[in-house]
């Protein structure tokens, strides 16, 4: 099982790798167990500031596994599921960013949106797919679509399950950046490297869970939770840290999470 999912540090960074190149790294349970428990360990691991998720070979993951849905319709599927959520990266306080490096469709583009930053490869072929397969909005995307790209692109991509590519995806507001496919993983990567090296653990860690929160609440409840994290925020370290390291104009050393 630890082969359906590769891991490596650097310079703060874990890169996971979905390892199921000959499917495109269709999404199996035990795929996503495994990706799942390396994000909560990396959340336990001070050595990790950020994370970044790719897939192996020509695809970033092109959704559930044919098998599976296959098992589901014949009502032969009998594998218990994992109890957490398809949205369980949003919960983890470090930021991730995915790197789209190929085909992202169903499922694979839940997990795509999911992070929480998205580089994608300028010819990567995206798809929702659920219509074309007689399926619905899955896992949150009815929800997140309309949110990151407005309610009249979502119903088109959700509606049609047509297939664009990854420049489209940035147009449309989708991803951070469109870059040529080789270099995807090393600009995310060193994205994420520079978050490393210059974001505060704590910072960014509150921030995250802001923003994914601020969805569901009004503008007043969320400036008042500002205000109380932010009174919190003076008695870390990291903004000791912080203010110490711009005046002494030298990279800040924030303390790990």
């Amino acid at each position: 099982m630890s082969e359906l999912v590769l891991a490596a540090v650097d310079q703060g960074v874990l890169t996971l790798t979905f390892n199921r190149p000959e499917t495109l790294n269709a999404w199996t349970d035990a795929m996503g167990r495994r990706y799942f428990d390396l994000l909560e360990e990396a959340e336990r691991n001070p050595e990790v500031r950020a994370v970044v998720v790719t897939g192996a070979g020509k695809g970033f993951c092109s959704g559930a596994d044919f098998k599976t849905l296959n098992a589901i319709q014949t009502g032969s599927y009998d594998e218990k599921p994992d109890p957490r959520p398809n949205t369980f990266p949003t919960s983890i306080a470090k930021p991730i960013v995915a790197a789209v490096n190929g085909a992202c469709a169903g499922l694979g583009m839940v997990h795509a949106l999911v992070c929480d930053l998205v580089f994608t490869a300028e010819d990567a072929k995206w798809t929702t797919a659920f219509p074309r397969r007689g399926l619905v909005a899955e896992y949150g995307l009815s929800w997140v679509l309309p949110r990151v790209m407005g309610q009249q692109r979502a119903m088109d991509v959700l509606l049609s399950g047509r297939v664009f590519t990854g420049r489209e995806a940035y147009e449309l507001g989708l991803a951070n950046r469109a870059v040529p496919g080789e270099s995807v993983v090393a600009e995310a990567q060193a994205y994420a490297r520079e978050l490393a090296a210059y974001s505060s653990p704590a910072s960014m860690a509150v921030i995250k869970r802001q923003v994914w929160r601020d969805w569901d609440v009004t503008l007043e409840e969320s400036a008042k939770t500002a205000t109380q994290e932010m009174l919190a925020s003076f008695g870390r370290p990291d903004f000791a840290e912080g203010v110490a390291s711009f005046l002494e104009r030298r990279p800040p050393a924030f303390p790990a999470l």
